[in-house]
């Protein structure tokens, strides 16, 4: 993807942030318990619960929010269980969108996915239909507020697969396998602020749509996300 489309679908998710943050911690908070849950409560123990934690770090998630997920996780025998779940499917213009779920509940979390599908005039497709499309890729981005050389010969002797610097920010994109010791070697460089850190997957090919395509994918991935079950939704919408 582009440095400008990355940094458009970084600015729509920040924008959802600010406008439903308490539907977003909830959102996080679930997927800090799974981890929780899957191993050891110790995020420096538990790589997948480590990587929960820093996402909903990034994303400004309170302390105590994160702690209290963790305990709920470790000392509730009565929360739900959940399993993770993917959809995945076609919006306006052929778009592929690859739907990340967590759900107690598959046969709810089914219906309202293929119901928002349906009234976008998308599809669901079967599994593996659109996925292949897509790449895992972690991606990192920081206040450009630190020197930039350094940044750079930072992230890049630590193996990340791109540098850049989009508006006031540097756009890091790193590979799954490096994305741990990236972040580590920023943090060892004094970076102690995170606008963006997690694992993603991002499109080797994009379809470009007019403004009203975008408007119409833009709209169904925000209902999509606006769903309690749904945690992530990729799509490889190339946006201007």
């Amino acid at each position: 993807m582009s440095g400008h489309s990355k940094w458009a679908t970084i600015h729509r998710k920040k924008g959802l942030l600010d406008a439903a943050r308490g539907k977003v911690f909830q959102k996080l908070a679930k997927e800090i318990m799974v981890a929780a849950k899957s191993g050891n409560p110790d995020p420096n123990q538990n790589a997948a619960l480590r990587l929960a934690v820093d996402k909903a770090k990034a994303q400004n998630m309170p302390k105590e929010n994160i702690q209290k997920a963790i305990e709920k996780a470790s000392g509730a025998s009565d929360s739900a269980n959940y399993e993770s779940v993917r959809y995945e499917g076609y919006g306006h213009g052929g778009v592929a969108v690859m739907v990340d779920c967590l759900t107690d509940n598959r046969n709810r979390t089914a219906s309202q996915v293929r119901s928002t599908f349906t009234k976008a005039g998308g599809n669901l497709g079967t599994d593996g239909s659109v996925s292949y499309i897509f790449e895992r890729r972690g991606s990192i981005v920081i206040p450009a507020d630190y020197d930039e050389d350094t940044m750079m010969m930072a992230s890049l002797d630590a193996g990340a697969l791109d540098f850049e610097k989009v508006e006031n920010n540097y756009v890091i994109t790193t590979s799954a396998e490096t994305f741990s010791q990236v972040k580590e070697a920023l943090e060892k460089n004094n970076v102690k602020e995170f606008e963006v850190c997690e694992l993603t997957f991002v499109p080797n090919m994009e379809v470009e749509l007019d403004e009203e395509g975008q408007e119409k994918i833009q709209n169904l991935v925000a209902n999509l996300e606006d769903l309690d079950d749904v945690q992530d939704v990729y799509y490889n919408l190339k946006e201007d």
